[in-house]
């Protein structure tokens, strides 16, 4: 009976607490979609920061305030590319901005769920110099990438640390992580700390996971109730069968 409760629970589980999300070698993001007052902030920075670029067209501007109960006052606010609630989150990006960075910057709609929040947490800590690079920065976990560091006026720059190793017999630099460039005497308190920093980045990432599906939290909730309640069911069918069948055996 053990076994099969276990098995029940194995693949009855929901998809998004049963499944592992890959790139083991990417940084933990830590972020919580029940954890409301970090949607909201997430909300922010992105639509001052990433929505002159990068658009959500599968999320309308009236489901975010609800789902994160964002006053309309303040959704108003955020509201750059449209005055009417009901319109979907679109960049204002111009169609020609494909001949400025190589590639029209990318739909983010679903960007967690196909790359994990952890890889896209990974990739806007993993900015650094690179003046080879036409916007002077590279990524240490999507080289060679196209998108200008924007926001560099927060965490500032940071320096490649690379390491002598020997790859199918050849001795070549490896890149080994990363170093924050300290800021010019008094202007420290321009950007923000390591800290303040990387809570920045996962409330921007927690957005973007609420984003790729809105109603992910309340699936996940419902979800842990139904297996509990099949679960349970389970036992009053088992013990029924064996009433059934004492006599039998």
């Amino acid at each position: 009976m053990l076994k099969r409760l276990t098995l029940m629970a194995v693949f009855l589980l929901p998809a998004g607490l049963a499944v592992a999300e890959e790139g083991e070698n990417y940084l933990h993001a830590g972020t919580d979609i029940y954890n409301t007052e970090s949607l909201q902030r997430g909300a922010r920075n992105f639509m001052s920061y990433c929505s002159g670029c990068h658009s959500l067209q599968y999320l309308r501007y009236n489901r975010m305030g609800t789902d994160l109960k964002i006053p309309p006052a303040d959704l108003t606010a955020l509201m750059f590319t449209s005055t009417k609630p009901f319109d979907h989150i679109v960049s204002a990006m111009p169609v020609d901005s494909e001949k400025w960075f190589g590639k029209r910057p990318p739909d983010l709609t679903l960007i967690t769920r196909a790359k994990g929040v952890d890889y896209v947490y990974s990739f806007l800590k993993g900015f650094y110099v690179d003046p080879s690079r036409l916007w002077g920065v590279n990524n240490e976990y999507l080289p060679n990438a196209a998108m200008p560091f924007v926001l560099a006026p927060l965490q500032g720059l940071q320096k490649p640390v690379f390491k002598s190793e020997s790859v199918d017999g050849q001795e070549k630099m490896v890149l080994t992580g990363l170093e924050l460039i300290p800021p010019p005497p008094g202007q420290e308190k321009r950007y923000l700390t390591p800290a303040e920093y990387d809570d920045f980045v996962r409330d921007t990432v927690n957005f973007l996971d609420y984003a790729g599906e809105p109603i992910k939290a309340k699936r996940q909730s419902l979800g842990i109730f139904v297996v509990g309640f099949l679960l349970v069911f389970f036992v009053f069918a088992f013990l029924l069968k064996k009433e059934y069948w004492k006599d039998v055996h």
